[in-house]
């Protein structure tokens, strides 16, 4: 199982990277949840396809630095770069811990800290 959510989750962030929006949220269950921890909850599909209309305006940048599964958990640690609402990049720091159910990705808490540039 924990390879299978690995290569769910590759395939997901796939869809990511070319704009793709629908494409990631296909491998999402409807009632999935994220949770940005000290920032905001998001429930459900719908609630997640708005999140990335208004934040993925251009497509972020993104490097998985490390991928560790554990029965229907899945924690992807790395580092990601987008647009904020001025239009200018911003780096960020992230670790988030994916709960898999039934072969998509149920729950997300997310831990991301923005970095300086280097």
């Amino acid at each position: 199982m924990s390879e299978n959510n690995k290569a769910i989750l590759e395939k997901a962030n796939a869809a990511i990277l070319k704009g793709d929006n629908e494409g990631f949220l296909s491998y999402c269950t409807e009632d999935t949840e994220w949770v940005f921890i000290g920032d905001k909850t998001l429930q459900g599909k719908e609630a997640v396809r708005h999140y990335m209309a208004t934040t993925y305006v251009e497509p972020p940048r993104f490097m998985v630095e490390n991928l560790i599964a554990e029965g229907e958990y899945l924690t992807a640690i790395g580092t990601i770069a987008m647009k904020n609402e001025h239009g200018k990049m911003v780096n960020y720091s992230y670790c988030d811990v994916w709960r898999f159910r039934n072969g998509k990705m149920a729950e997300l808490k997310a831990f991301v800290i923005e970095t300086k540039s280097k």
